[in-house]
């Protein structure tokens, strides 16, 4: 039998390049313990990923497709961040939407052409967010 620690809950897609370093857990017990400046970030960045989730939960659950697209546009051109916003979404597929949005390729297709049509977004290659993409989200 596996073990259920082994077990992957999720996947992570890279958008771009980037570099990774594995950490075994009893490293990371040890970590946590010895430096309280980083457990006090893990624990913060875990609070705001269960948020995040429970959002994503509510989200599919209770909007549409298209206010489901709006979301993950806005998550990653970084609006509602502390930063100022980027507004070019990196790059990625309509099938790597759909995906994240659950819906078809052609649905996502279809409203991302409505939203350029509408000018809440600039879709040419790259996708670059306008702050009025925000409407259709708040919507309701």
């Amino acid at each position: 039998m596996v073990s259920p620690h082994r077990i992957r809950l999720a996947t992570a897609t890279a958008t771009t390049e980037c570099a990774l370093l594995r950490v075994g857990k009893p490293e990371m017990v040890r970590a946590l313990h010895r430096e309280q400046e980083l457990s006090d970030v893990f624990v913060s960045f875990l609070l705001a990923r269960n948020d995040r989730m429970q959002a994503d939960i509510v989200d599919h659950l209770f909007n549409s497709s298209e206010k489901r697209l709006a979301r993950i546009l806005l998550l990653l051109a970084q609006f509602g961040k502390e930063s100022k916003p980027e507004t070019v979404v990196p790059k990625m597929s309509q099938e790597m939407l759909a995906q994240m949005v659950s819906a078809s390729r052609q649905r996502v297709n279809f409203v991302m052409n409505r939203f350029r049509k509408l000018g809440f977004i600039e879709y040419n290659g790259e996708i670059r967010v306008h702050n009025s993409l925000l409407n259709i989200f708040l919507q309701e």
